[in-house]
């Protein structure tokens, strides 16, 4: 009995123990606080004689040199207490900053104090109280001095030969961050800074002079002879669109640095390269989270064409604010696949359901809404290549666009969804392509079947073109670059609307947080963009010229307009709480009859002519020209 005791006692797993590595590393930082405090200690006793020895203009009585001696550990010790107590030993000198410096200069006030109070208590005869007053001024003067010449020292021994010089671009107040990050790294060394603001021309930050505006970026790379330029502005500051216009010649390399989310992937450590969005992109969305999370936590959700460009960055938006089941369609097989390979790393905590489904197979999508109860349905899948389905493929463009979004829409409501969110486009706003008459179609169809069903909350949300999304032209020329050109461009004033894919998707889910049922969002897309400026920043960005990828203008496209509109002829917008959403006041309700609606396309057939489609299109939008 006594050995099966024993046996077990042997048996039951030991307390882990630390690695001999993290022993050794806790002893090798051990050792580092303490001999960083000794030596504060020693200054603290250098800077309590020297008080002894200014009160006295340099020649200190015996008497009082015995009581500097006697007093001295009194004085280093309170400090050391304080010290201690307060963590400074712990600081690293060569990271050391403001923070820091402000952690010390409180240490030394309260050590000071308490200094006084133990000399004050202990009642030491005739001793010079200006020494009380000298002494935590020598004494922060010393450590400060200690620990900035430290990190100097530091700086320069860990700045190897292999840095490379780069220019900072920004206002001071941005190019601060900029320099304390840079510094760091040991792999770049600024030579200086270049600002849009006259009033800091002259000036210097952290050593490093401010050489001139951003209208002379070009001379004055090339009289500091830097390849390399760090944006350090925000996202839609005033000169970030400058720079790319006036570094072109001088063959600059633009870096950004890491967007806030890089900064948590390990290898998103400095600058990388700029990307179109970085000059494009406007200031960061500002998302009700609270409002958000309380929407989706614990919730089930449906997005079809959860595969797309919309669709999937939805899913990683939506993933982020804890839905329990996230539902994902879409008709691509490979696109489902790759969205759950991505989402199950991402997310191993949340219940991720992939479905190859059709929005046109009512039947097959209301059985996966009634599996899992979805209580909010966003619905992207949509033909949305306004060429492909202008010829050839019009009533392809009807059955998805319209018929995809009744079925959807009906379905969110047979199964008591409480929101139904329809992505729109500013195609659909005075149409002139089928793609943009079927979303417009799209749009009435949903404001019917929500007066129809008042216990879900329908809205619809119009937005334009996409940064770097399928089928737009950011990834057609970055293509035709790679080739070596030409790149194509319909007509030199072509404009379009842009917006990056996260900023869509995430101004989409504020939208389905808010509003009346029935009602369309209009996005603020800012000021819109010449596609041939686009094409020559897309060049440059390539370390390219125009002379060697040269731009061709093909010609509008059919169906194709110059300029894109997000309000329809007579439509007018209302505010929102959100600055960067409105409410489009349409037709209350869209005015059509959905069941006639479907009917009317079962009776246009499976091939109907063209002329024949778009007659019938017009009379269901009537703003729909055909070009």
């Amino acid at each position: 009995m006594t050995f099966a005791r024993v046996t077990l006692g042997r048996a039951a797993n030991p307390p882990a123990r630390p690695p001999l590595t993290v022993l050794s590393n806790r002893t090798s930082v051990r050792l580092s606080s303490l001999a960083l405090l000794a030596l504060d200690a020693a200054l603290i006793l250098l800077a309590w004689v020297s008080s002894f020895w200014l009160r006295f203009n340099l020649d200190v009585p015996d008497e009082f040199s015995s009581m500097a001696v006697e007093s001295a550990l009194l004085a280093v010790g309170s400090y050391c207490v304080v010290l201690v107590g307060m963590g400074v030993h712990r600081q690293v000198w060569r990271y050391i900053g403001l923070s820091e410096l402000r952690q010390l200069a409180i240490a030394v006030l309260l050590a000071s104090l308490l200094t006084a109070a133990a000399v004050l208590m202990l009642r030491v005869p005739s001793f010079p109280r200006s020494v009380l007053l000298l002494h935590p001024l020598i004494v922060l003067m010393l450590l400060v001095t200690a620990r900035a010449a430290w990190r100097t020292l530091f700086e320069r021994a860990v700045l190897p030969t292999g840095t490379r010089p780069i220019l900072i671009v920004g206002a001071l107040q941005d190019a601060a961050d900029a320099l304390r990050a840079l510094k760091g790294s040991g792999h770049w060394h600024p030579v200086g800074i270049v600002s849009h603001l006259e009033s800091e021309q002259g000036r210097s930050l952290q050593g490093v002079p401010v050489l001139g505006t951003t209208t002379n970026i070009d001379s004055i790379a090339r009289s500091v002879d830097v390849r390399t330029a760090l944006l350090a502005s925000p996202a839609g500051s005033e000169g970030r669109s400058e720079v790319l216009k006036y570094s072109s010649d001088a063959g600059l390399a633009l870096l950004a640095m890491p967007r806030p989310d890089e900064w948590l992937r390990t290898e998103s450590v400095g600058p990388r390269r700029i990307e179109l969005e970085d000059l494009l992109g406007r200031v960061q969305v500002q998302l009700d989270a609270k409002g958000l999370s309380d929407l989706f936590a614990g919730t089930c959700v449906l997005v079809t064409g959860a595969g797309g460009s919309i669709g999937s960055e939805l899913c990683r938006q939506i993933a982020r604010f804890g839905v329990v089941r996230l539902v994902c369609v879409d008709v691509s097989e490979f696109a489902i696949y790759q969205l759950e390979q991505e989402l199950r790393e991402a997310h191993p905590q949340m219940q991720g359901m992939y479905y190859t489904a059709n929005v046109r197979e009512v039947e097959r999508l209301h059985a996966i809404a009634r599996l899992h109860q979805p209580t909010v349905v966003f619905h992207a899948a949509a033909y949305k290549h306004v060429p492909l389905m202008e010829s050839l493929n019009e009533i392809e463009a009807v059955h998805t666009n319209v018929l995809g979004t009744m079925n959807a829409a009906r379905v969110a409501a047979a199964i008591g969804a409480a929101r139904f969110v329809l992505i729109s486009t500013d195609k659909a706003v005075n149409p002139t392509n089928v793609m943009g008459a079927s979303k417009r179609l799209a749009e009435r169809v949903m404001q019917a079947v929500a007066s129809e069903h008042p216990g879900t909350r329908f809205v619809a949300v119009r937005f334009g073109n996409v940064l770097g999304s399928s089928g737009s032209v950011v990834p057609l020329f970055t293509e035709q670059i790679s080739r070596g050109g030409p790149l194509t461009v319909t007509h030199p004033d072509i404009v379009r609307y842009f917006m990056t894919i996260p900023e869509a998707a995430q101004l989409v889910l504020q939208a389905g947080l808010m509003g009346q049922s029935g009602q369309i969002f209009v996005l603020d897309m800012g000021e819109p963009v010449k596609i041939v400026e686009l094409a020559r920043i897309l060049v440059r960005l390539s370390g390219k010229t125009e002379q060697e990828v040269p731009i061709v203008f093909t010609g509008l496209r059919p169906g194709e307009k110059l300029y894109e509109e997000l309000l329809a002829n007579g439509e007018t917008t209302e505010p929102t709480p959100h600055p960067k959403l409105h409410v489009a006041k349409t037709d209350a309700f869209g005015g059509v009859n959905p069941e006639a609606v479907s009917q009317s396309i079962a009776d246009l057939g499976v091939e109907p002519s063209a002329s024949a489609l778009r007659s019938w299109l017009q009379t269901q939008v009537p703003e729909y020209t055909a070009r």
